[in-house]
């Protein structure tokens, strides 16, 4: 009974050595060579858009949170 009480922390743990070599040959088997690197560039792709977008939003706010102070120090 003492395996299963620690059974979610062990589900959530990062893969090991091994773990990351099972995972590669499983990717090359399931795509292949000449795949592989489309979706890494694929992948690249989406993760700068993203980090374009997430610094488009934060510039929005703090471009808003500046047009607030300076209407804030106008009326004082």
């Amino acid at each position: 009974m003492e395996l299963f009480s620690n059974a979610p922390i062990l589900l959530l743990s990062m893969p090991g050595g091994i773990e990351w070599l099972w995972i590669i040959l499983a990717v090359i088997i399931l795509f292949g060579g000449k795949k592989i690197p489309e979706l890494a560039k694929g992948l690249g792709k989406g993760m700068r858009e993203f980090k374009d977008a997430k610094d488009g939003i934060r510039k929005d706010i703090e471009t808003e949170m500046n047009k607030k102070e300076e209407i804030g120090t106008v009326n004082n």
